[in-house]
């Protein structure tokens, strides 16, 4: 396997790190802390985070619902089954913990899937921010309640107005 590298491009909610090789990606994160964003047009970039990073740009910019890139998330088998449904929720749309755990064959491992939910590696691609609470709450986002709800409002195509 090569050599894993990190590369850093901007989005309107924080930095993305994205990890991976020619392999493909096995990690996008969101940072709260102020980084050297990467020249795209560096040779060594690999293909795989090349793509990301223009996906990423892509989605953010309202021109993409959807990824077509090579994953390489690492994580136990229930994990993995459990972050193979996340990406069936439908751009736009939500679902419950609760439903995930039914669709996944096991009311009873809701806890279970909330937590792989928590331990998703590929922020955005895997759309964990898709699941919410029972009572339609914003519960557990590892990136921020935020961030969550701006990505909510960004995918059902309307801004929700404040107050205050």
């Amino acid at each position: 396997m090569s050599n894993v590298i990190d590369i850093y491009v901007d989005t309107p909610i924080g930095a993305a790190q994205i990890t991976g090789n020619i392999d493909g990606i096995q990690a996008v994160s969101v940072l709260d802390t102020e980084v050297a964003f990467t020249d795209l047009s560096d040779l060594f970039i690999p293909q795989p985070l090349v793509d990301c990073a223009r996906q990423l740009q892509e989605y953010f910019s309202g021109q993409r619902t959807d990824f077509d890139l090579l994953l390489r998330p690492q994580g136990t088998a229930f994990q993995q089954r459990v972050w193979q449904s996340l990406t069936q929720i439908p751009h736009g749309k939500t679902t419950t913990y609760l439903n995930q755990a039914k669709e996944l064959g096991d009311v009873k491992a809701i806890r279970a899937v909330a937590s792989a939910n928590g331990k998703n590696p590929l922020w955005i691609l895997v759309p964990c921010h898709r699941v919410v609470g029972s009572d339609g709450s914003l519960t557990g986002y590892a990136g921020g309640v935020w961030r969550k709800k701006w990505l909510l409002e960004h995918e059902s195509g309307c801004k929700q107005q404040t107050l205050f």
